[in-house]
């Protein structure tokens, strides 16, 4: 019997020394593997795209652990604003190349997609471009994070200050999926809160070339506010016919609800200019944001300014990887991670300090811009006239209206 106890003790204790040995080798793993998923080569390229790979890129060079002996490795794909393709892809990602993180997701249907697959593979997403205030509400979860912007932020911004201001009847031209609908729900329910009316929308296929029969529409709604519940290529080529129509001399006013800098920058500010939007970013805010967007123009394609979406991936991964060096190594262990950025305070130079909630979403300040007339600009990419900073604590759903899950109440 002494015999049989002395055998089982050290067959306990061997399993212990393999079980530590275990839990410190992983403690010191040092590789990491980001996975950039956007759309390479359709609307929303310019946003994203191959442009959101240096940013990432310039995360890990300044992150410093490559000096520290961190082995960081960056891959890319194109999702093609399928939700089907970017699951596959995340799928294939975290089954055969063991990636630990996905970044970016711009196209709504294909983050909310994405995020089920972080969950379910416990490896984690830093959504910077699905806007789709659902990621950090009743479709939240433990492993993923949205960085950077989503529709209530824009809601809360553009549509509250163009009601206020006298906008207070609306028609929707929406991208009929995830995002557009998320977009234009969420401002609807702003525009009735402050006294305004909808009377009416109309939905378009994603990456449509002709709005004419939408525009007509909106035209004849008599609406004062014509709300593009859009984004990239669909919000460019809409605002372009919609000169065509004469909207705008017409007496209606245009809102872009999400608009990027390098939408205004293909549009040229001869047509852009008035147009009122809301963004979380812009290159010429700051000297943090200077200094970044100089350096990231030197690095990008056709040497443009970083968007707002690009600006968040290189903020997210810069916290992503400061949260995996105070746990003194990766455990692949992606809600483990997203535990550990919520609990460190975030710092960048693009965003500033801020907390990252329990509902996954960072808490920023956003800001009301107006694009500049031509005569305004002062040279390249100098495009927009700040209007009103909207604090980090309206810029966010309040936690007590949340549907996540994860809240507390």
């Amino acid at each position: 019997m002494t015999m049989t106890f002395a055998r089982r003790s050290a067959a306990l204790l061997a399993c212990a020394a393999a079980f530590g040995f275990a839990t410190s080798a992983s403690a010191q793993d040092k590789t990491v593997k980001i996975g950039v998923l956007n759309d390479m080569s359709s609307l929303y390229a310019d946003i994203g795209g191959p442009n959101a790979v240096v940013a990432v890129k310039m995360a890990v060079e300044d992150s410093g652990l490559a000096a520290k002996g961190w082995t960081i490795e960056v891959i890319s794909g194109d999702h093609q604003n399928k939700p089907d393709v970017g699951v596959n892809i995340a799928r294939q990602w975290v089954d055969t190349q063991k990636v630990d993180v996905i970044a970016d997701t711009p196209n709504s249907g294909v983050a909310l997609a994405v995020s089920n697959v972080a969950k379910e593979k416990n490896v984690v997403l830093l959504n910077n471009g699905g806007a789709s205030a659902d990621l950090t509400g009743k479709a939240c979860n433990a492993n993923t994070i949205s960085y950077t912007y989503d529709t209530y932020m824009l809601a809360n911004g553009t549509g509250k200050a163009l009601t206020k201001a006298g906008g207070d009847s609306w028609f929707f031209l929406t991208a009929d999926y995830a995002f557009g609908a998320a977009l234009e729900r969420d401002t609807s329910a702003v525009v009735t809160a402050n006294g305004g009316k909808v009377l009416g929308g109309v939905k378009h296929p994603l990456n449509t070339s002709d709005f004419s029969s939408f525009l007509l529409q909106a035209q004849n709604s008599k609406a004062k506010i014509v709300g593009l519940a859009n984004a990239g290529g669909d919000t460019t080529n809409s605002i372009k016919q919609a000169a065509e129509f004469g909207i705008v001399e017409g007496g209606q006013k245009l809102a872009a609800l999400l608009l990027f800098i390098n939408d205004v920058h293909s549009l040229g500010l001869k047509t852009a200019h008035g147009l009122t939007f809301t963004e979380s970013f812009y290159w010429d805010l700051n000297e943090g944001t200077r200094a970044f967007s100089k350096r990231f123009q030197e690095k990008a394609t056709n040497k443009a300014m970083p968007s707002m979406t690009q600006a968040g991936n290189y903020a997210a991964i810069l916290h992503y990887l400061k949260a995996l060096e105070a746990l003194g190594g990766n455990p692949h262990d992606g809600a483990k991670v997203v535990a550990k950025m919520k609990e460190i305070p975030t710092d960048d130079p693009l965003f500033g300090k801020g907390p990252l909630r329990e509902d996954g979403r960072r808490i920023i300040p956003a800001y009301l811009f107006e694009v500049k007339k031509p005569e305004e600009s002062k040279g390249p990419w100098d495009y927009y006239k700040l209007v009103a900073t909207i604090s980090a604590d309206d810029a966010a759903k309040p936690l007590k209206d949340s549907e996540c899950p994860l809240v507390k109440k």
